[in-house]
């Protein structure tokens, strides 16, 4: 297994697991969450997978086959009246397909974007995770994440 920044040519793998997610989040929260929708179009994609500031990763197989994903966002409050001048990677979404699910590729997915956040001198990590998604959570936690902050919601 490789892992590096994706291109153009990793769009149809990536939307594949794209819509594992959607269903997931579907299937948690139907009130929220369409079912086969898209997250991305192809050309949104493209726009993404250009720009440094949000670095999208991919674990591929030697067939260079997509087996996971890791969408990142670069953030930083510069000059904030609250906020500290730190500099965040958001992982927007971390995804191995669920079929290859147990073998450590998600692991080496976030071990990576870890190395890559500290090489570009970031304080920390950070993410969501919906709280249907309990096999999401449990993986995090494994990972060493700890809740930083608590959405909360009551439905009318």
């Amino acid at each position: 297994m490789m892992i590096k920044r994706a291109t153009e040519k990793d769009i149809s793998g990536i939307n594949h697991l794209l819509n594992q997610v959607l269903m997931v989040h579907h299937n948690g929260r139907p009130d929220l969450f369409k079912a086969n929708a898209k997250k991305y179009t192809d050309d949104e994609l493209k726009v993404i997978l250009a720009d440094d500031n949000r670095p999208v990763f991919v674990a591929k197989d030697e067939d260079d086959s997509v087996l996971g994903y890791a969408f990142c966002v670069m953030q930083q409050y510069l000059n904030s009246n609250i906020m500290t001048d730190i500099k965040t990677l958001y992982i927007d979404d971390l995804c191995v397909d669920e079929t290859l699910r147990g073998q450590h590729i998600g692991r080496s997915l976030y071990d990576y974007v870890l190395t890559y956040a500290k090489e570009q001198g970031c304080y920390n990590v950070t993410l969501n995770v919906w709280a249907c998604n309990q096999s999401a959570m449990k993986f995090y936690e494994k990972c060493g994440l700890k809740p930083q902050k608590i959405g909360m919601e009551t439905i009318l």
